[in-house]
């Protein structure tokens, strides 16, 4: 596998042990559930989410540097469309649009899920358009059936 793979992985493992292991992991999990409540509970919000962005932002400019590196010149433009397979992994992965539920190896296993659908589409020859098309009716689906999950535990928590 190429260096990048191996530090992806590295990234994926320091970041799930980090957000699953530590305080800061779960003040992250209370922020995306809701900030509000976080704030109330005495979470610093303001200098978490400063944090949140600084560390993403890291792991940002080492995806750039990867891409440099293939690439061998900088183009600003080299991920552009790519939002929706970014979305689409991270909500397949079993993350919530809510906030607050998610893990990172859910959301890497999304990713390689998607990966082998879209290959999948691309040898059975599969337009980039419908493929485009089939990527939102997976993300549709998964939306869907976590909200039916969710509302099938709220009807069994509820006492009558």
């Amino acid at each position: 596998l190429p260096a990048g793979v191996w530090v992806a992985l590295a990234f994926a493992v320091l970041t799930s042990v980090l957000l699953q292991r530590t305080v800061f992991g779960r003040h992250v999990f209370a922020i995306g559930s809701n900030e509000a409540t976080a704030r109330l509970c005495g979470i610093p919000t303001t200098r978490l989410k400063i944090v949140i962005y600084a560390l993403a932002g890291c792991f940002f400019g080492a995806a750039g540097l990867f891409q440099l590196s293939r690439l061998r010149q900088g183009d600003p433009t080299v991920a552009v469309g790519l939002e929706l397979d970014i979305i689409a992994s991270v909500i397949i992965g079993g993350a919530s649009l809510n906030g607050g539920v998610g893990t990172v190896l859910g959301t890497v296993l999304g990713l390689a899920l998607l990966a082998i659908m879209q290959n999948g589409l691309i040898l059975i020859g599969v337009s980039s358009y419908w493929s485009q098309f089939f990527v939102g009716l997976v993300i549709l689906l998964s939306v869907s059936a976590t909200a039916l999950s969710a509302r099938r535990k709220r009807k069994g928590n509820i006492v009558e």
